[in-house]
């Protein structure tokens, strides 16, 4: 059965999205990114295609937001609440 997946952070750059994925793992919460590819492969950060969705199990959220909000704050993030 698959886990459901929650958003814990939206970043504009799959740069950024990669260190928050990086120090999550390093506390050994699981994550996936969610990106739309024209972005990445085009190069293209407008209008929504460099949006970066760090997602992590529904059981870590709470864990891993905690983690999230200990680390340093950059100036293009946004903690999103999705239930």
């Amino acid at each position: 059965m698959e886990k459901e997946l929650k958003t814990l952070i939206v970043v504009e750059g799959l740069m950024e999205a990669e260190i928050i994925k990086t120090k999550l793992e390093c506390f050994e919460i699981p994550c996936m990114l969610k990106f739309e590819s024209a972005g990445r492969l085009m190069g293209i950060t407008m209008d929504g295609l460099g949006e970066v969705k760090v997602m992590v199990p529904a059981d870590y959220y709470d864990t891993a937001l905690e983690t999230l909000n200990s680390m340093e704050p950059t100036d293009n993030t946004e903690n999103t609440e999705e239930e």
